[in-house]
């Protein structure tokens, strides 16, 4: 019963935040009038309302804006992740690669740039970005190639860098992220709707802050691959164009107050905390008392999974009890094995959980992928741990190894949902009875 109550209670989160609910709580037409949350537009005879848009959401999103915006003229361009795509009658849909970038990518990211230097004066553009943007918005510097790029997303990926750090630099090697995308058009009525997958929700930081001015430098970027020690494995012409930007011969993003943001309007529509707050609803219905630990969980996927079980074992409350927590944690790969930072919590958890009944520890990711891998997360509980040892299996060298998906295939733990088409970072979850 835990475990169905553990994965009923992360639907009811993801359920939340779906874009087909979101984007009519904040997008309405009426009588030629186009209101975006506390923003409206007129929609003349000449105009175009189109839709551009970026991660794996994309598609969930921009089908909910057809759907509310019939009888306008309507175009546009969104690119998903792969697996993510979903019909659409108006909007052009591209799939590309994340969390590594690949030539669709930058294929759909080009055909995108040229739509929006096609956009008129008197043209409205709605931006629909989500988590996975940073890679499916795909580009590279002048002098550089794609394989280039890839490389320092992978090192990146790989070195424990959280989700600031990384976009950080990644908005240092674009020409559309970092608030540069909107000054490709012609128009001055821009809306984006933003799907936060970020700790804080900084909008100029989720998916790379395309349509949001940049706080952040070319120095900011070479501290961060400097604080890493990846910079002296930066292919040269990546380390020659972060070099040339910190000399300042190479154009910085724009920045806060920039004249020509002035007219782009950026909305926060989802977030980690409102699928939060639908977790601890589902929780309570189902008998839990139930607390939320907190909305802004960071830090090694390990430390996280000891606060949980902590807190577990701790509990002050009446049981059944559920804890709740939402975040990010990363994880810094030393292995070669397969999972992603919601399965290593999961291990790391049930690690600790090996001689400990009555706890259940579940962490899985709102847009249904884990890493490079089919499953959301996964969940551990002193079942699963005893079946692995009755398998044989050396739980501390799957998580030695960064081989979690592995560990919990051979042993049920982990969660597959598919693509959700939404993203709002993680749920982690305890369960006490």
């Amino acid at each position: 019963m835990q475990r169905e109550d553990a994965i009923s209670i992360f639907q009811a989160a993801v359920a939340a935040v779906q874009p087909a609910h979101l984007m009519h709580q904040h997008v309405r037409c009426r009588d030629g009038v186009l209101s975006v949350c506390d923003q409206s537009f007129n929609i003349t005879d000449g105009s175009t309302v189109w839709v551009f848009g970026a991660g794996k959401a994309a598609a969930s999103m921009a089908q909910a804006l057809e759907q509310i915006l019939t009888g306008v003229q309507l175009k546009g361009l969104v690119i998903t992740k792969y697996e993510h795509a979903l019909p659409l009658k108006h909007i052009i849909l591209k799939e590309a690669a994340h969390p590594v970038p690949d030539e669709n990518g930058v294929k759909a990211t080009a055909e995108m740039a040229a739509l929006l230097r096609s956009t008129g004066p008197e043209d409205i553009v709605l931006f629909l970005l989500s988590g996975g943007a940073s890679a499916l918005l795909a580009d590279y510097p002048a002098g550089a190639d794609l394989a280039q790029v890839q490389q320092v997303f992978s090192l990146l990926l790989k070195s424990g860098a959280d989700i600031y750090e990384m976009n950080i630099v990644r908005k240092h090697l674009s020409a559309v992220k970092g608030g540069q995308l909107p000054l490709l058009a012609n128009t001055k009525a821009w809306c984006s709707l933003i799907l936060s997958d970020v700790v804080g929700d900084d909008l100029s930081i989720i998916g790379s802050g395309p349509t949001v001015a940049d706080p952040s430098t070319f120095g900011d970027a070479m501290a961060v691959l400097d604080k890493y020690a990846l910079t002296s494995q930066l292919p040269p012409v990546i380390h020659a164009h972060l070099q040339q930007g910190c000399a300042g011969k190479i154009a910085e993003t724009p920045k806060p107050g920039h004249a020509d943001l002035a007219h782009v309007h950026n909305f926060l529509t989802g977030s980690n905390h409102i699928a939060l707050e639908a977790a601890k609803k589902q929780a309570i219905s189902l008998g839990y008392d139930t607390e939320i630990l907190s909305s802004t969980a960071t830090g090694q996927a390990t430390d996280l999974a000891e606060k949980l079980v902590s807190a577990a074992r701790s509990w002050p409350g009446k049981k059944p009890g559920c804890i709740l927590m939402g975040g990010e944690s990363t994880v810094t790969v030393k292995g070669d094995g397969l999972g992603g930072r919601n399965q290593q919590l999961a291990l790391a958890a049930g690690i600790l959980l090996e001689n400990i009944p009555g706890i259940l520890i579940l962490s899985a990711g709102t847009d249904g992928t884990d890493g490079p891998t089919d499953a959301a997360g996964a969940f551990s509980d002193k079942e699963l741990m005893q079946k692995a040892i009755e398998k044989e299996l050396d739980a501390d060298a799957y998580l030695y190894h960064n081989n979690a998906w592995h560990f919990f295939e051979k042993t049920g733990g982990l969660i597959k949902t598919g693509p959700t088409q939404t993203n709002v970072m993680d749920i982690m979850l305890a369960i006490i009875s």
